[in-house]
This record gives structure tokens, C-alpha cells and sequence, in this order.
């Protein structure tokens, strides 16, 4: 099923930043020369199977898999495009046709496709490899747009921290067990990640701006971006200042650890079956919260990012260059990458996926951890993400309450009592727990037991000392103990 947003592309005709290929049963010619001309220019969607009058050819459907595979090696491929750049194509159908889709982001550095740059206007892809004064002006624009370009012209590889290029190494043969990473020294996975850059307009060269955030010691850093820090904060108790804080101002790699395990630290879990296999549902979301607060952001601001965890909502907030304004529908919403050599990086670590599949993920992940809640995202020169978790660490006390009274009474109860009445006994007391002053007759009812079973239940939680009975032997209830009640209240804290 083709998407509308698909539809209104084609409908809409080529322009700029929209290009259509016949591709019938092969890759067009010309079709790296648009892929170029996007990286090069605002970035654009690219249809595979559309004439040039927007009608739909489709491509043949053995020919799919064989044009696809062609996309992905190439795009990965030096000889064929360089720098390279990590594309996902999508295929649609519609009215039995099917397509290839394409989504080419603006890249953060100027590429060329069989050494030849292309740039891209209302008219199509035009070559400017020999016109000096327009690829000047390309490599100034792709300066001015992207930080994470600037060059460092007198940093050295001892600027780098030596145990972290084992780690990569490692995070990248875990993706992917035959990575280049493997086989190349520190300087060439710095030179292979397009880390070492040259100014063509200034003729200086050097490790950039990216390659400190990602692999400098933290003094280098701090040198640097003396500012630079993200400030991790809880304001659930004490929400004048702060219950706990964790101000981080090491590299990104270290950095994603460090809030992961604050996060682990203040939020509770939740498992769920995907694929058969059971998945952790906090790490899944927040692993796409801070990869996107860690890779689009503007570091040379001096705004601090943020990551608030309050009672009834996360936040995370960063310096932005916008390119909208306002709350981003996932539907509409096409991505646009900030710090391109950052996100690659994050991605051969399987720190980060395609780009746009975070927002996607966060949507899909925030339903299950929060029971249906959608999270929110506001573009401006300040990118906020809000992910609400009302009810969340009260369902998290309520879960580690159900365990301290399985393993209190499993401990306290004899053992000549059966399993089945210790689980009724457990299910009982979470029910008195929940609500204090329950006469006998409710717990009969609520558990569907005779009247003479229920009393036996009772005189065994009051012998364990963790419910009494207060009042006359008609109205009266049965409450929680003192003890009981500390052990509650040692949870909650």
C-alpha cells in the first residue's frame, strides 16, 4: 500500500528536491547522479518505477531485489560514491505497480559519484566539477550549515582516547562481524569515518569537530567546548532543585552510557514479547531519547541539553538549527539530519538506526511503556522531546510491592501450607493493601471462597504478623500492620 504522503510526491511532479527514474528493469543511468545532487544540495526524495510525467511504470517485480541490492552496494561503495552514505529504499504498490523509494538527506559534506560533484536545481542534476567558483560555494555552504565540520588543524591521534577505539571496534563487530573497522589502525578509522577533513577554500586540514565529541579525551573536550555538558536531573520528591543529578561532559559514546544508566537507575522496566524474544521496553525507547538528544544537536551553542525526569514526564531538550517549527507529526515528517557524521558513526556501533526510524521507534515504544500515550516532539532552536510516564513509577511500586509480599509470605507462611492457598494468600494481602479495611464478607466475595476459608486465610496473615483485625466481630475490618506498613513505605521511598 502506497503511503499519501508517497502520492503527493508523485502527484506534485519533479522538482527540486523530487526526481523520478522509469528504472523498468534496471537502475536509470543518471540515478547516482541525483542521489549526488541531493547530498549535495537540500537533500529529496528519489522514485524508482515513475516516468517523468509522474506516471506509474512500476518495475518489473523480478527485477525489484536486483536494483535494490545495486542501490545499497553502491551507495557504499568509494569508487561509485564518496564520501559514502548509508540510503534505505522502501517498495511501495500501488494499482498492482510497484516502486522504490528513495529518501536522500543533505549531507554535511560534498560527495561526487565517479569523480564528478553534482548540485541540484529546479531543473534536475547539473555537474560542477570543473566550474571552481560553484564548488567553492558548495564546500562554503556545507562549512557554514554543519559544525561538526570544523576542523581542528592541530589536534594528533594522542588527543584521542586510545581504549575507546578498542570499544568501537568491538560495538562495530557486534553489528556487523566482517566491519572494516576491524582490520584498520586508530587513524584510519578516523580517515574512513571522514573524521580528518580539508577546508577547500582555506586549503587547512585536520581532525573536525566530530571526531573530539566522539573519540577526545575529556580534557581535549573540555578545552574545546568548555561549556559543552549534558545535564541529567530527577525532580519527583524534591522538585525545587533536584533528587538526584548527573552533569556529563565526557565523550558521546561514554556519554550514551552514562544516561542509559541513569535512566536504569530511576525508571522501571517493562518486558514485552517481540519476535519472540523478550525485549526491554525502557531501554528500547530511550535508546532512541538519547541517540537523538546526542547526535542532532548544535554544539557549538553554549545551551546545555538536558534530560528532566519528572513524576509525570521525561524530558529532553537540545540546541537546534530547525528546519520547521512547531509539533512534528510522524505521518508527515520527513527526517533531516543535523549532524550527519555523528548519526553514521552512532549507526556502525548500532548506537542509532536509519534515519527517521527514531522518531518512528519512539512512537511505537512509548505506547507500550506508558499504556497508549504518545510522546511529542517540538522543533524550534530548542528541540524538545516529552515523553509522559504518568502512572509509571506508581506501577512500578505497585509491582515491587507484589514481590516483597510474595517473598514475605512465602517465607513466613509454613510449609505445610500449599502452594495454591500461599498464592490466595498473596493475592489477599496485595488486596488489603490496596484497600485498607476490608470486612471478611468482601474478601469471600472478591475471592469466591466459603466464608470459613476466608477466616482461615486471615488467621494465618495475622499470625505472620501482617494484618489485624480492628472493630467489633460484625462490622469490624482487617488493616494493614505497623510492620507491614514500613515495609510499604521502605519501597515507596
Amino acid at each position: 500500500m502506497m503511503p499519501d504522503k508517497i502520492k503527493d510526491l508523485i502527484n506534485n511532479g519533479e522538482n527540486i528536491n523530487v526526481e523520478f527514474k522509469a528504472s523498468r528493469f534496471e537502475l536509470s543511468r543518471n540515478t547516482f547522479d541525483s542521489i549526488c545532487a541531493f547530498l549535495n544540495r537540500n537533500g529529496g526524495h528519489l522514485l524508482l518505477g515513475v516516468n517523468n510525467n509522474g506516471a506509474l511504470e512500476g518495475i518489473i517485480e523480478d527485477c525489484i531485489q536486483d536494483i535494490i541490492n545495486n542501490l545499497v552496494t553502491n551507495v557504499n561503495n568509494p569508487q561509485k560514491l564518496f564520501p559514502t552514505f548509508y540510503l534505505s529504499p522502501e517498495v511501495y504498490e500501488e494499482d498492482g505497480n510497484k516502486i522504490i523509494y528513495l529518501f536522500v538527506p543533505e549531507s554535511s559534506q560534498v560527495h561526487n559519484t565517479n569523480g564528478e560533484i553534482f548540485d541540484r536545481n529546479n531543473d534536475g542534476d547539473f555537474e560542477i566539477t570543473n566550474n571552481p567558483d560553484l564548488v567553492t560555494r558548495l564546500y562554503l555552504r556545507k562549512q557554514r550549515t554543519y559544525s561538526e565540520n570544523k576542523i581542528f588543524r592541530y589536534l594528533t591521534l594522542s588527543d584521542f582516547k586510545e581504549e575507546l577505539f578498542h570499544r568501537v571496534r568491538m560495538l562495530s563487530q557486534s553489528q556487523r562481524p566482517d566491519h572494516p573497522w576491524l582490520e584498520l589502525t586508530n587513524e584510519e578509522i578516523l580517515k574512513s569515518a571522514n573524521l580528518y577533513q580539508k577546508d577547500y577554500k582555506t586549503g587547512e586540514e585536520g581532525y573536525t569537530l566530530a571526531s573530539v565529541l566522539l573519540l577526545g579525551k575529556d580534557e581535549v573536550i573540555r578545552s574545546i567546548l568548555p561549556f559543552y555538558k549534558t545535564d541529567a536531573i530527577v525532580r519527583i520528591s524534591n522538585t525545587d532543585r533536584y533528587d538526584d543529578r548527573d552533569e556529563v561532559r565526557i565523550n558521546l559514546i561514554e556519554s550514551y552510557d552514562r544516561l542509559m544508566a541513569f535512566i536504569h537507575k530511576h525508571l522501571p522496566d517493562k518486558f514485552f514479547q517481540e519476535n519472540d524474544q523478550r525485549i526491554s521496553i525502557r531501554d528500547r525507547l530511550f535508546r532512541e531519547i538519547i541517540s537523538n538528544t546526542l547526535i542532532h544537536r548544535e554544539y557549538l551553542n553554549p545551551y546545555p541539553a538536558k534530560l528532566i525526569i519528572e513524576k509525570n514526564a521525561v524530558f529532553c531538550e537540545n540546541w537546534n538549527h530547525p528546519h520547521g517549527a512547531g509539533n512534528i507529526d510522524p505521518a508527515k515528517f520527513s527526517p533531516y539530519p543535523k549532524n550527519p557524521l555523528i548519526a553514521k558513526f552512532f549507526k556502525e556501533i548500532g548506537r542509532a538506526d536509519e534515519l527517521g526510524s527514531g522518531i518512528r521507534n519512539t512512537f511505537k515504544y512509548c505506547k507500550l511503556y506508558t499504556k497508549d500515550a504518545n510522546p511529542e516532539f517540538v522543533e524550534g532552536d530548542v528541540f524538545l522531546t516529552t515523553i509522559p510516564i504518568a502512572g509509571v513509577l506508581s506501577d512500578a511500586v505497585s509491582d515491587a510491592v507484589s514481590d516483597a509480599v510474595s517473598d514475605a509470605v512465602s517465607d513466613a507462611v509454613s510449609d505445610a501450607v500449599s502452594d495454591a492457598r500461599k498464592e490466595r494468600l498473596i493475592r489477599e494481602l496485595l488486596f488489603i493493601i490496596k484497600h485498607e479495611g476490608i470486612k471478611l464478607g468482601e474478601i469471600k466475595t472478591e475471592f469466591d471462597i466459603e466464608r470459613a476459608t476466608a477466616q482461615r486465610d486471615m488467621k494465618i496473615l495475622k499470625e505472620i504478623g501482617f494484618v489485624t483485625f480492628e472493630g467489633s466481630s460484625k462490622t469490624g475490618k482487617y488493616i494493614l500492620t505497623p510492620e507491614m506498613n514500613s515495609i510499604i513505605d521502605k519501597i515507596k521511598e
